[in-house]
Parts: C-alpha cells; sequence; structure tokens
C-alpha cells in the first residue's frame, strides 16, 4: 500500500488520477487541500507565537523579579544606613569610646558626616548670605535667552552684551550639592559661625569599619 507525506500530496496524486467523468471531484479536491494548508500555515504561525509568548513571559517575570530585588536592595540600604549612621554610633558614645577593634583585626571609628540641602522657599536668603560673606563663588549660574532661526549672531552678541542689546534674559541658579556639602563640613570644621538653618544643613555620625573582612 503506497503512502504519502501529507494529505497534500495526497489530494495532488488523486486529482491525477481522475478519469473525465470524475472531474467534478477536482473542486472539492481542491478545496481540501487549501484548507489543510491554511491549517497547516495557522498552526505553524500558533506554535512561533506560542515560542514568542513564552519569551514574553519570561520577560515579565525577570521584571517582577528585578523590580523585587530593587525593594529588598532599597530595605536593606536603609537598614545598614540606620546601623551605621545611628544604632553603632549610639553604643559607641554610651561606652565613650569613638574607635576600637574587632578580633578579625579590622577597626571601627565613628566620624562625622555633613548634609544640607537649601529649600525653595529660602534659596532666595541662602544665595543673599552667601553673597553677602563672600562664598558666592560656590553658586553655579547659568544665565539663557532664546533666539529664534537665524539669529545666530545675535545670540552671540548677547554672551556680553545681554542688557545692552534688550534681550530678556533667564538666570539660572545652583549650588552642587557635593559643593555644599563641603562648604558645610568646612565651616563647621573651622569653627566659623553660619545659619545652618537656613542651608538645611545637619552634622551626623557614622560608623565606618576598615580593614579585614
Amino acid at each position: 500500500m503506497r503512502t504519502y507525506k501529507n494529505i497534500s500530496v495526497f489530494v495532488k496524486a488523486v486529482k491525477g488520477s481522475l478519469t473525465a467523468k470524475e472531474e467534478n471531484m477536482t473542486d472539492i479536491l481542491s478545496m481540501m487541500e487549501s484548507d489543510f494548508e491554511n491549517n497547516f500555515a495557522l498552526s505553524v504561525e500558533k506554535g512561533n507565537l506560542g515560542g514568542i509568548a513564552i519569551l514574553a513571559r519570561k520577560i515579565r517575570t525577570k521584571q517582577q523579579e528585578v523590580e523585587e530585588l530593587d525593594k529588598e536592595l532599597k530595605a536593606r540600604k536603609k537598614d545598614l544606613l540606620k546601623l551605621t549612621d545611628e544604632e553603632l554610633p549610639s553604643a559607641m558614645q554610651e561606652l565613650g569610646i569613638s574607635s576600637f577593634a574587632l578580633d578579625d583585626g579590622s577597626t571601627v571609628d565613628v566620624k562625622p558626616t555633613y548634609g544640607a540641602s537649601i529649600l525653595v522657599a529660602n534659596r532666595l536668603l541662602a544665595y543673599g548670605w552667601l553673597r553677602d560673606n563672600g562664598y558666592d563663588d560656590i553658586i553655579k549660574n547659568v544665565v539663557s535667552c532664546e533666539f529664534g532661526r537665524g539669529e545666530d549672531d545675535k545670540a552671540s552678541a548677547f554672551k556680553a552684551f545681554a542688557s545692552k542689546e534688550g534681550f530678556p534674559a533667564d538666570q539660572n541658579e545652583s549650588i552642587h550639592s557635593g559643593t555644599l556639602k563641603a562648604f558645610v563640613r568646612e565651616r563647621v570644621e573651622a569653627g566659623d559661625e553660619f545659619p545652618m538653618e537656613l542651608f538645611g544643613a545637619y552634622i551626623g555620625q557614622r560608623a565606618i569599619i576598615k580593614g579585614a573582612k
């Protein structure tokens, strides 16, 4: 008995063996062949989509895992900060010590930390205080003016003659967070008085472990 690889080959074989009287079966056989090819293509497409769907689900799973790990990392960092900036320094202060050694040879020292953040509401007064007291060099300034197309020459001239040329200018003042922290540290360590509240300045303590692990 002869076998065929698929129905399409079978249909073609049947078509070739039809007699003239049986040729009215051709349309039916053609429909069978077309249905098979369409269904086969659909099954292949579904198979490909199934593989793509699996990859998409893997991505979603990994995204959820990363989100959970990010949350866990933030929580762990918060716990670590509480230990280094609160619990250990407080415990050492109660014992009247600022450093000690562990049995693995590493050392623990408590060092001061400095921070500052100027509120928007205090920015004008804070910058004014810096200028009045000779510390305006830590203020970063960006002066800008918007020009239209074809006004490149005017834009260049504006850098030096903004007011004279009559163009309105926007001035953006800022102080880098690292620069502000350094300023606070320098003032405190030098014993200089300055309005700490105006600058949102604070002094903390942090336990630092160095040496063997």
